[in-house]
């Protein structure tokens, strides 16, 4: 089992930056992919960046150029950098972490509790 704890939302004005944490814990070493979602209500949640271990780095169309990934490479802790956000940009972030155990292979799907982050002026 691994939990995610995010931190670092809040309100913010458009332009402004802003920067998300999430601590990892448990059993961490299973971690193959980290990332952050979004969700406003009645909407599905987005994927707004993964970066997978040894692999890829993924940034969805509305953020990419403005908002980072970046990861602790002891698999415990994710972050993301919002630069110049907007006011679209306001929703619900979760912490996501992807574990991947046994014989055959056994994806698990871990998130965070989320953290509200509002851009308006």
């Amino acid at each position: 089992q691994v939990h995610l704890v995010e931190s670092g939302g809040g309100s913010v004005q458009p332009g402004e930056s802003l920067r998300l944490s999430c601590a990892a814990s448990g059993n961490t070493f299973s971690i193959v992919v980290m990332g952050w979602y979004r969700q406003i209500p009645g909407k599905e949640r987005e994927l707004v960046a993964q970066s997978r271990f040894g692999g890829s780095t993924y940034y969805s169309d509305s953020v990419r150029g403005r908002f980072t990934i970046s990861k602790a490479a002891d698999k415990t802790a994710v972050f993301l950098q919002m630069n110049n956000v907007k006011s679209e940009d306001t929703a619900v972030y979760f912490c996501h972490a992807q574990g991947i155990k046994g014989v055959p292979e056994r994806k698990s799907n871990y998130w965070g509790q989320g953290t509200q982050v509002t851009v308006s002026s």
